[in-house]
């Protein structure tokens, strides 16, 4: 919980630095945590979108909820990941590439300084 509130509270939006896998991971865990209470509280309040009309009518499975938490949370999710692109040694325009930033999120970062800043896991 405290690397998710790192990143929301101290880092909202600072693409600058370097984040351990463990920032990242953790974050990602309880982001993920946190939006499926979302869902399941726009289900409860019954508040989901639904798309169609008629016999087709179907619920999307989010709604009000969901949907402002994501926009709270989008952009330190963004900056998490671009810090962790940073600590690979790589661009933060990486996670444009789909199936190679993964293979980087789950990476090793380097050892030591690199150009992007100091080693998270010396500080």
């Amino acid at each position: 919980m405290k690397w998710y509130l790192k990143v929301v509270r101290d880092n909202y939006a600072n693409f600058n630095g370097r984040a351990s896998r463990q920032e990242y991971w953790m974050f990602m865990l309880f982001n993920m945590i946190f939006a499926i209470i979302a869902m399941v509280a726009d289900n409860i309040l019954g508040s989901t979108f639904t798309v169609g009309s008629g016999y087709s009518e179907v619920s999307m499975g989010y709604g009000w909820v969901y949907l402002l938490y994501s926009l709270a949370i989008i952009i330190p999710a963004i900056a998490v990941f671009v810090r962790r692109m940073h600590d690979v040694g790589k661009s933060g325009w990486f996670c444009l590439i789909p199936i190679y930033n993964f293979i980087l999120a789950v990476s090793e970062g380097d050892k030591g300084d690199n150009q992007y800043g100091p080693d998270p896991k010396e500080i």
